[in-house]
């Protein structure tokens, strides 16, 4: 039996450009949740009997099932998550996403952090706190928790994200992400906030910072971007608001804003770097591919940021040469980036074929590790 499409889903990893719906976070349900200890709100997710949410489950978290696959199914329990509380699928999408936390593959987990935060639910909030506060766990793992948390706009994460953000001897990517976080989050819950009027964005993606105001330019965020003395979350701010004035690719400001982005590779944040990588993830502009080619290239480059180019680079899969690139990674020395090059290749797949979702929800649990 034949995976089914399930719409509306983005087109692959880190891309939303399409708004699900979702519940306010202020429901009562959800209020009510999060409040609740760990172990409470866990008990009282039921478990489900829905056959799509078991089937997807089982492929997300059974070892032997090829790693594009399961990034498919973790995409697919992504939609399931966001959806408004009240749906039965809801909960239990999100615990099934959690459970890949057992996974030792440090990139999957990593998205499934990233896809926790994308939910909007605060339910989500506990298992991100548990990732970020296993000091033995990937750095890379944590900074998504971290991220992932900001991005929920937990408030009752805050003193936890302090507290690693001004930890002695914390990782760095860690603690940038975690005073990024922290800072979004009070952003978020600022009159400052109220008051600007954002440009407009062609992403549904909650972004570790806003986007700029109306009217910036690339003159102007690239200036801001790339000054070190500034604040990382205002760094972060222009970063998005440069992707957004290169969104879509025909605007006059969209090579000149890719280009600016581009400069961000030489910035001594290891953080920083990836994140300019995700951006262009985003964009998937062909702009952007001599950069990230020669990112993925650099193997004195941090793993984590040659990730990030690759998957980058399997958003441009359709155009020439960006396959044979990614082939020549399939046995880097860095597990993250021989991984990332086997997703980055499906998704290549994926650009190729014209299919218009990159996630598929199979129809029975008969599908899930076929």
């Amino acid at each position: 039996m034949q995976p089914q499409a399930y719409p509306p889903l983005f087109s692959h990893p880190h891309q939303d450009t399409t708004t699900t719906t979702t519940s306010p976070l202020t429901s009562h349900k959800t209020a009510k949740m999060a409040a609740a200890a760990p172990s409470q709100v866990a008990q009282s997710i039921p478990e489900t009997q829905d056959p799509t949410i078991i089937a997807l489950r089982t492929s997300l978290t059974t070892e032997s099932t090829p790693l594009a696959q399961r990034f498919r199914a973790l995409f697919s329990l992504k939609h399931l998550a966001s959806q408004p509380d009240d749906s039965p699928q809801t909960l239990p999408a999100i615990q099934a996403i959690a459970a890949a936390f057992a996974s030792p593959s440090a990139l999957l987990k990593h998205e499934v952090a990233y896809c926790l935060g994308q939910t909007k639910n605060l339910v989500a909030a506990q298992y991100l706190r548990a990732v970020l506060e296993d000091v033995a766990e990937d750095s890379m793992c944590r900074h998504e928790a971290a991220e992932a948390l900001g991005a929920l706009g937990d408030t009752g994460s805050i003193a936890l994200l302090k507290d690693f953000r001004d930890k002695e001897g914390e990782v760095d990517v860690v603690r940038e992400t975690c005073e990024i976080a922290v800072a979004r989050i009070e952003w978020e819950n600022s009159e400052e906030s109220k008051k600007e009027k954002l440009q407009q964005s062609d992403f549904a993606s909650i972004d570790p910072a806003p986007t700029t105001a109306q009217n910036s330019t690339v003159e102007d965020l690239e200036k801001t971007l790339l000054n070190p003395e500034s604040p990382l979350f205002l760094r972060y701010r222009a970063m998005f608001g440069l992707r957004d004035l290169a969104s879509p690719p025909d605007l006059p400001t969209a090579v000149p804003a890719v280009l600016a982005l581009a400069k961000g590779f030489a910035d001594s944040s290891a953080l920083f770097r990836h994140e300019i990588a995700f951006v262009f993830g985003q964009l998937s502009h062909p702009a952007s591919i001599p950069a990230l080619t020669a990112a993925l290239s650099d193997t004195k480059e941090a793993s984590m940021v040659r990730h990030e180019a690759a998957e980058a680079l399997g958003s441009l899969g359709d155009e020439d040469g960006v396959e044979d690139v990614l082939k020549r990674f399939l046995n880097d020395s860095e597990q993250v980036v021989r991984e990332s090059v086997i997703v980055a290749l499906d998704m290549a797949e994926f650009e190729r074929s014209g299919e218009t979702e990159y996630a598929l929800i199979p129809e029975a649990a008969g599908t899930a590790a076929a």
